[in-house]
């Protein structure tokens, strides 16, 4: 297979989990609202939305304090064309959308939102790894065996 090197991340670094096995994903979870700027404004149902599995919820209420949350970013490179990058971040910019299940806050700057609308955030738990994945990416026409890279659908 093809080796993919493990992205960038920028602000705090994801904590890592001890190894334990891995377990069954919930059903996904749809978002409580569609994305939505900062402030009363609706958004434009059209923006389309980012599904969260109970894995990644309940990953996010153990590890964001206060005001953090989970920023989805996705960027030019990777072994496939674009990568998917997490990081825990508190500021939010003008061009962001912002989603909430069960209390669990992830963010998608607009530009990163066409190459992930309708895919699911997942937390996964493998006996070598544990790590936040973008899962059923309906933009992605293939992905790579690392699951942060992908190229897109034209």
């Amino acid at each position: 297979g093809s080796w993919c090197p493990a992205p960038l991340r920028r602000g705090r670094a994801l904590p890592r989990l001890p190894p334990r096995p891995a377990c069954a994903v919930g059903r996904p979870l749809r978002w409580t609202s569609s994305f939505s700027q900062p402030g009363p404004t609706e958004s434009d149902p059209s923006e389309g939305q980012v599904f969260l599995s109970e894995s990644c919820v309940k990953r996010l209420l153990e590890i964001t304090e206060g005001s953090e949350f989970l920023r989805l970013q996705v960027e030019g490179g990777g072994c496939s064309g674009f990568q998917y990058k997490f990081s825990l971040d508190t500021v939010i910019n003008p061009d962001d959308r912002q989603g909430q299940r069960g209390g669990a806050r992830v963010v998608v700057d607009v530009d990163s939102l066409a190459f992930v609308k309708g895919s699911m955030v997942d937390f996964s738990q493998e006996l070598i790894r544990s790590s936040f994945q973008v899962v059923s990416n309906p933009q992605a026409e293939k992905g790579c065996s690392c699951g942060t890279s992908f190229s897109v659908k034209f």
